[in-house]
């Protein structure tokens, strides 16, 4: 495991690094941020991707299902001299706002739909349309599943969490390499949850499809903007080519952003490759 998943006060600076200087310029083309907007992120972790909409003068909520984890955001963004209201809550069965103005013009959703078993994913999709304005916007960002950690593997012990492609082997494979690596038994089946619960681009899509959304904006990294941050690396995107080839490209893709609305949009607002 990389020091930064221990030290949570580095990961949130990390993660606002990575929000202020990649998420708000990608969303500006298609959303005002500034005083007043209402943002809403599920599986908002210590907060950290919410502080720069903060910065901003929006107006945000985190939700997580760690109570730990939003102890760590009220006390971070407290030190940060911000405002922010969080919630440990499982999003599904978060109370839906019941006017327009308790609901949200964006809501967040990084690093977390890999996470979620997919018998739950259609419901998780559906649930947030009524936490989302008229004519609001919903934000996915997660690591295409056969891109070279896309089963977050990074996050066990030992030679398990160096090898590339490792999520790709077989279940009692990855299983045994993951226990001779010294994963605990509680981040073995986290790992297996996320290969069971995986997600490639195009399942994405038919995801969102299915459920009555709208895909406007699609934006494929091959060196996630995190990158940055982690490793000192330069975000690229993906070769445009090498995009539009389906399921190829999810080897190569290490971040894919969303912007998805309810219902249609002009073609003008079609997906970006």
């Amino acid at each position: 495991m990389q020091q930064r998943h221990k030290d949570r006060k580095q990961y949130f600076n990390e993660s606002a690094a990575t929000s202020r200087d990649y998420y708000l310029d990608y969303l500006r083309a298609h959303v005002t941020l500034g005083e007043g907007l209402r943002v809403l992120e599920i599986g908002c972790g210590e907060g950290g991707n919410l502080l720069p909409f903060a910065e901003q003068g929006c107006v945000v909520t985190g939700l997580d299902l760690s109570e730990d984890r939003i102890r760590q955001a009220q006390e971070f963004f407290k030190k940060a001299g911000q405002e922010g209201t969080f919630f440990a809550r499982n999003f599904i069965e978060a109370d839906k706002p019941q006017t327009e103005e308790e609901r949200f013009d964006l809501v967040l959703c990084h690093d977390v739909i890999e996470h979620i078993e997919p018998p739950y994913k259609p419901d998780f999709f559906t649930h947030i349309k009524p936490f989302v304005k008229q004519g609001g916007i919903v934000f996915f960002g997660f690591p295409a599943w056969q891109n070279p950690f896309g089963g977050h593997q990074q996050i066990s012990r030992g030679l398990a969490s160096k090898l590339p492609w490792l999520h790709l082997w077989p279940n009692p494979l990855y299983r045994g390499m993951l226990r001779m690596s010294g994963a605990s038994q509680g981040c073995i089946d986290e790992l297996m949850s996320i290969k069971r619960s995986r997600m490639p681009v195009e399942c994405f899509e038919r995801l969102a499809r299915e459920t009555g959304y709208t895909v406007i904006d699609r934006t494929l990294w091959f060196i996630n903007p995190h990158y940055k941050q982690k490793f000192n690396l330069k975000p690229r995107l993906l070769w445009r080519p090498l995009a539009r080839i389906p399921w190829l490209r999810n080897f190569y893709t290490t971040s894919a952003f969303y912007l998805i609305v309810q219902g249609a949009r002009s073609k003008e607002q079609g997906a970006r490759e």
